[in-house]
């Protein structure tokens, strides 16, 4: 079927058929031995249309051109240097060794340009909650919901961590939450190991700075971060770590992520033994 109409359209194209038809018609006889297959313009004298047709173009207005529209303007984007890693990494040292406090943290971290995130979020996550606290909870990354507000697991993992705290006794004024990288990632995707790299100067100076007893690490990207490990969540979660950094140490459990368990609710079970075990270490 689809030859014959291939057979087809080859005679039309050869009898000449091969664009739309005009208004005029062409006499294609006064072609004479030219062959068929080619249109041409046609004369002046063949373009005469009938008289109805004069008579509606002598009554339509004269067509205006379109108004002039400015095209519309784009918001810059905005621009910061290439840095090599290795050189953001030196330099987010150096930012952060000379911070004395979160305060001075929070602001060498906003001129801090070595991480490429920044350059497409809207704002600094940094953290939110009480700055000096015994339970630090370290998540991936900030979202949709945190870039637009500036603070960290304020949408609806940070609504269900809320409660997940709550449900042990504890709110944000007793606990000190953030992430491992401090601007959200395009489409929310996981951070980079370079990206998390970049950051992970003034995480370690803010867990210096907090001085934690517990730290709770949310999520299989915050943990391997964190613990240097490449094991998936389920295999680490629920296992006490000593970490230190720099004057500070403190124990850390891996738990899994708010996000997590509103895509999976029957997890919510393997979270709740990981809190109750938190709660029961602050106890001591």
């Amino acid at each position: 079927m689809v030859a014959e109409l291939v057979a087809v359209l080859e005679w039309y194209r050869a009898m000449g058929a091969d664009e739309v038809t005009g208004e005029a018609p062409i006499d294609w006889l006064q072609r004479g031995d030219r062959a068929p297959g080619r249109f041409e313009r046609p004369s002046p004298a063949q373009q005469t249309a009938p008289p109805e047709v004069a008579v509606a173009r002598a009554a339509s207005p004269a067509a205006s051109p379109p108004p002039f529209r400015p095209a519309p303007s784009i918001a810059p984007v905005r621009q910061f240097p290439a840095t090599a890693p290795d050189t953001a990494v030196m330099a987010a040292r150096a930012a952060a060794r000379q911070a004395a406090d979160l305060d001075e943290l929070g602001a060498r971290l906003a001129a801090f340009d070595g991480c490429s995130l920044k350059a497409t979020a809207k704002n600094l996550c940094f953290y939110r909650g009480r700055p000096q606290a015994p339970l630090m909870l370290i998540g991936e990354a900030p979202g949709r919901d945190e870039d637009l507000e500036g603070k960290p697991f304020v949408g609806r993992a940070g609504q269900l961590l809320d409660r997940m705290l709550a449900a042990i006794g504890l709110s944000e004024r007793e606990a000190h939450i953030t992430n491992i990288v401090y601007w959200r990632p395009p489409g929310n995707r996981t951070p980079t190991p370079q990206e998390a790299q970049a950051c992970r100067p003034f995480l370690e100076r803010q867990i210096e700075l907090v001085a934690p007893a517990i730290i709770l690490l949310l999520g299989g990207a915050a943990a391997k971060h964190i613990f240097g490990v490449a094991d998936g969540i389920m295999r680490i979660r629920g296992k006490w770590r000593e970490l230190e950094f720099g004057n500070s140490k403190a124990r850390a459990l891996a738990t899994l992520h708010p996000a997590y368990l509103l895509r999976a609710p029957a997890a919510k079970r393997l979270a709740w033994r990981d809190l109750l075990t938190v709660k029961a270490a602050l106890g001591d």
